[in-house]
């Protein structure tokens, strides 16, 4: 079947140029010199790629670009001339599939349409596709992830794959960006090309343009041989620029040139060689704060960043981390040849879902590398992933903002307001211990409303502790700090079954310190009031939380660490 196309410019000779051109290349084509012939020709025909002119008589290109994009998912490029890197960015925006700058050059020109022309033949591979297209198998079996934040993170990158649009993609450190930056190269028709990437951050500034561009024999001292650059390395490929925030501005303004004109020429050579590229670049930085700066150049900002792809942390996606154990667990089997690959119990896996991952999707490898280092048989449990316990309270918390996460693009703020909950909470518990141990015994205790609840992080005032207060008023003398921990176990609904331990506390109050210790009383006394909320709901676990204030999780997390059990009861 031939190739048609669709030519809209409104200058003759460039039209008849190109109309010869694609008629060597073995596709017809049809010529329209403004807007509302352009959209005739599109409304009565058929056509595989567009080819069009960003400024026409009647209107603007943009507007057949958004009416194609928003239509079809045919291949349609831009004809942009110098000066107008605006609007070739803004129609790459819009969904343009690539452009070429004015005056036309015929290799530039056959490139583009040999480019189209393997989308076309992509799209109708994927279209005969019975069930699963091998484009999805590669994206399914490369990023590693059915949580709800992946789906459309997945969607992006296949639409991405088809365009020679610029690429920027943002994330902490650890989320994957390489790999989404290779998964876009081997997706898109320069698949066949070579994927270049680089750190710029790993280039001393001396070397960078030697490195990028190249060099000639004899062009420096040291200089003994001719040296491709990157960009030439990448010819026909993708240039991946990864930390590209870390790029002198001195080397920013050459490779805002380079990335425009999409020609480079070598350190000592005397003409500018033409490339064929496509540009991905990464930071983990906020290269929008950086132009604010000044630290980052505003025009390349714009010329890399023509469409934003924002990859989410590890904490954002939780139900991920199982697959993504299991993965990593059979990819190091298979480099450490291993007789099978290892295995995480349930508790070990619960454990790593809890665990506040600040190296993202390479923290969670290198650790399950050290578990299966340390691990004496195929099964890895908790003790072997070296992660220190937490308390019920921030797994609570933890939880609490993982289900409130529902915009992606939200999600790095609400991390960090997360970590610095946690902190607070932590901080909190140390000042309380600090007071606890050097507080003066003689000191008078204050009449005010405390926690009646031991397990909640808020103050809540309930009538019954405050009349409690105000009738041990007149018996009490200690610390504000120790009455704290003392009071907030009583409850006038369990008085009855703690007499004994109110007795207790009476002998604290005179001056009498427990003979085990702080930490066994504070348990024992924990211990009691469990045991009594459990007596009283008939050893329901969900209405004796409810009852002392606290989760299902962490009365279920304390019944275990202080041995409660219904067996030794009945």
């Amino acid at each position: 079947m031939t190739t048609t196309a669709l030519v809209v410019d409104d200058e003759v000779d460039l039209c008849r140029l190109m109309q010869i051109t694609l008629t060597k290349m073995g596709i017809k084509s049809d010529v329209a010199y403004t807007l509302s012939q352009a959209r005739t020709f599109w409304q009565d025909n058929d056509y595989d790629f567009c080819l069009t002119d960003l400024k026409l008589p009647d209107g603007s290109g943009l507007e057949l670009v958004k009416e194609i994009s928003n239509s079809s998912n045919i291949p349609i490029a831009v004809i942009t001339a110098h000066g107008s890197m605006d609007l070739a960015i803004e129609a790459l925006k819009l969904g343009a599939f690539d452009f070429v700058n004015k005056p036309l050059e015929l290799p530039r020109l056959r490139q583009l349409v040999e480019n189209a022309i393997k989308v076309i033949h992509q799209d109708n591979e994927v279209q005969a596709a019975p069930e699963c297209s091998p484009e999805q198998k590669m994206l399914d079996s490369r990023l590693i992830g059915n949580s709800a934040v992946m789906h459309p993170l997945k969607n992006t990158i296949l639409k991405l794959a088809r365009s020679q649009a610029p690429v920027f993609l943002s994330g902490a450190s650890g989320t994957g960006k390489e790999v989404v930056a290779r998964l876009i190269h081997d997706l898109s028709p320069r698949r066949d090309g070579s994927f270049v990437p680089v750190n710029c951050g790993a280039i001393p500034s001396e070397l960078m343009e030697s490195e990028f561009f190249g060099h000639k024999k004899g062009s420096f001292t040291g200089a003994v041989a001719d040296k491709q650059g990157l960009f030439q390395q990448a010819n026909g490929g993708t240039l991946f620029l990864d930390e590209v925030a870390d790029l002198p501005l001195a080397m920013q303004v050459k490779l805002l040139r380079a990335i425009q004109e999409k020609t480079v020429r070598a350190i000592g050579d005397t003409k500018e060689v033409p490339v064929d590229i496509r540009i991905l670049s990464a930071t983990h930085k906020d290269l929008s704060q950086l132009v604010q700066d000044g630290a980052f150049r505003q025009d390349l900002y714009y010329r890399i960043n023509v469409i934003e792809l924002k990859l989410p942390t590890l904490n954002a996606r939780r139900d991920d981390i199982p697959v993504l154990a299991d993965h990593f667990l059979a990819m190091i089997a298979d480099d450490w040849q291993l007789e099978s690959p290892p295995s995480l119990t349930m508790e070990a896996c619960e454990r790593l879902q809890r665990h506040d991952f600040a190296g993202n999707v390479r923290e969670l490898r290198n650790l399950l590398e050290r578990a299966v280092t340390l691990a004496e048989t195929s099964y890895i449990d908790v003790s072997h992933l070296g992660l220190p316990d937490i308390e019920p309270e921030l797994v609570d918390i933890q939880e609490q903002n993982h289900s409130s996460a529902v915009d992606s693009s939200d999600l790095p703020a609400r991390n960090v307001e997360n970590q610095i909950d946690v902190q607070s909470t932590v901080q909190s518990t140390k000042d309380d211990e600090q007071v606890i141990q050097s507080s003066n015994m003689a000191r008078p205790v204050e009449q005010r409303a405390i926690n009646l609840h031991l397990y909640r992080t808020n103050t809540n005032h309930y009538p019954s502790m405050v009349q409690h207060s105000s009738a041990s008023n007149d018996s009490s003398s200690t610390n504000v700090a120790s009455t704290h921990d003392e009071e907030s176990l009583l409850d006038s609904n369990v008085q009855q079954e703690t007499s004994k331990d109110i007795s207790g506390l009476q002998e604290l109050f005179d001056g009498q310190l427990p003979p085990q210790g702080l930490e066994h009383y504070l348990q024992e006394q924990e211990k009691q009031l469990i045991i009594t909320a459990l007596k009283q709901t008939g050893w329901n676990k969900t209405q004796a939380a409810e009852l002392l204030g606290t989760t299902f999780r962490s009365l279920r997390y304390r019944m275990k660490k202080l041995e409660i059990s219904e067996d030794a009861f009945d």
